[in-house]
């Protein structure tokens, strides 16, 4: 082998090719910019500077473009401002470009783009500054820091400014700092939100007095829904936030874009059997506040439909006691009665029977014989509407019934078989007789009527395991 020579490896060979790669575009890009050069129009002449004023004559005031934005990408300085690492924050700041400096973070997501009727890997990019950063975590030391040194309060880079992310988190001491340096209380984030629709939770309870110390509206809707902070309070049942809301002047009969008041949020979000308590006392609130019960939205769904959805008995009871109609129907044509028959198999458990007997208590109409197969999970619930009619229809509806669900419960579902289609008894006739002139008044004026408490249960259909 000559002295000159000496052995390339794949490695090395691969290396010298992309170096010539690399030097080819470098050489074609520097003759396309020089090309470009060639053929462009030569610059005007600058301007002259204007002549200095005359004596007594006030000098325009100079307007100079603000420099450009600083972009950072580096997850150890975006880390150090999450963390709150003061010394860290310090040694940063000796650079007075990232006080303001644009915090970039790149995520790789899989996208549809139907022109190439494919999902295609792409890259998001999400901005958020050093303030937003440390506002969001609660560190109110570095926060303050950064106000000190001049970051601009409402910059809202990715669409939120520091004071939402502060809100969101419930952290109340940076949320008075930033207030105390002018934060606008009521900035609209990208989504439409307001600093007080986002603390809307039980630990935001001081952030929520702050701001509306701070001057914030209790009454702003947001951009698209038109949702109040009393609606997003009501539906996330804050019991403490709501009486906030009130005793500061929220309007609760306020509707949103589909027409629906904060009662309705409310008994659309007592979903969970578990938090039906919190629920019920928020709707409380609300009717002490002067809520409607009756008020419907634009789909005709009034807080009754939602609270029988949900099977919450006694949102439904305190509804109907304060003159919400049983019989009132939304525009799919579904009454309170059908929105809690649909969902009996959900609620087995939270007394189903209970919103049944108080519905019809209330006026509603008889249930059709067609829908008592949703009611074979609850024989209670099926005791209640069979007591309703005058004969027992038939009993196809006994073929959805379970082997499990007979057995616990055959002498009940013998019974009915038996008494199918057969007249009642003439007790039963009367009952059936007294309720219908009662009409939606049968609860109240059947609690006042000076008779034993076993009569005044058997008139208002309490279930006792019989058809009688």
């Amino acid at each position: 082998m000559s002295k000159d020579t000496f052995p390339f490896t794949t490695t090395s060979l691969r290396s010298l090719r992309l170096e010539q790669e690399h030097q080819d575009w470098e050489n074609a890009r520097r003759a396309l910019a020089q090309r470009r050069a060639m053929t462009r129009a030569p610059l005007a002449r600058a301007p002259r500077p204007p002549p200095p004023p005359a004596p007594g004559q006030r000098r325009l005031q100079e307007v100079r473009a603000p420099p450009p934005a600083v972009h950072c990408r580096d997850a150890a300085v975006h880390n150090t401002f999450k963390c709150g690492d003061m010394r860290g924050v310090y040694a940063l700041l000796k650079d007075p470009a990232l006080v303001n400096a644009l915090m970039e973070t790149v995520h790789e997501e899989m996208v549809w783009t139907p022109e190439m009727g494919m999902w295609t890997l792409t890259s998001k990019v999400k901005q958020t500054s050093a303030l937003r950063l440390a506002a969001s975590r609660g560190h109110a030391g570095c926060v303050e820091e950064l106000l000190f040194r001049g970051a601009e309060v409402d910059a809202d880079p990715g669409g939120s400014t520091a004071l939402h992310d502060a809100c969101v988190g419930g952290h109340a001491p940076c949320v008075r700092l930033l207030l105390s340096h002018g934060a606008a209380p009521d900035l609209l984030a990208a989504d439409g939100s307001a600093p007080l629709h986002l603390s809307a939770s039980a630990r935001a309870l001081e952030c929520c007095v702050l701001l509306l110390d701070g001057g914030a509206e209790v009454n702003a809707p947001t951009r698209e829904s038109r949702l109040t902070p009393l609606h997003v309070a009501a539906r996330m049942g804050t019991e403490e936030l709501v009486e906030l809301f009130l005793a500061r002047g929220a309007d609760v009969r306020a509707r949103n874009r589909e027409g629906e008041t904060p009662l309705n949020a409310a008994c659309a979000g007592a979903e969970r059997p578990a938090e039906a308590g919190r629920y019920l006392r928020v709707v409380q609130l609300l009717l002490e506040a002067g809520a409607e019960p009756f008020t419907a939205g634009r789909k005709l769904h009034t807080p009754l439909h939602n609270a029988c959805a949900n099977c919450s008995a006694r949102i439904a009871e305190g509804l109907l006691q304060r003159g919400a109609r049983a019989d009132v129907e939304n525009c799919a044509g579904y009454t309170p009665m059908d929105c809690l028959l649909q969902v009996v198999e959900d609620y087995p458990e939270q007394q189903p029977e209970a919103i049944a007997r108080s519905l019809l208590n209330h006026g509603a109409k008889l249930a059709s014989p067609k829908v008592l197969k949703y009611c074979v999970p609850s024989p209670a619930t099926l005791e209640v509407l069979l007591n309703s009619y005058t004969i027992i229809p038939p009993c196809e509806w006994m073929e959805a019934l379970s082997t499990d669900v007979y057995k616990e419960n055959q002498s009940f579902f013998d019974l009915v078989r038996l008494m199918s289609g057969q007249p009642r008894s003439l007790q039963h006739l009367c009952r059936t007789v007294l309720r219908q002139h009662l009409g939606s008044g049968c609860h109240s004026a059947i609690s006042r009527l000076p008779v034993p408490g076993t009569v005044k249960d058997y008139l208002l259909l309490y279930s006792d395991g019989t058809l009688r």
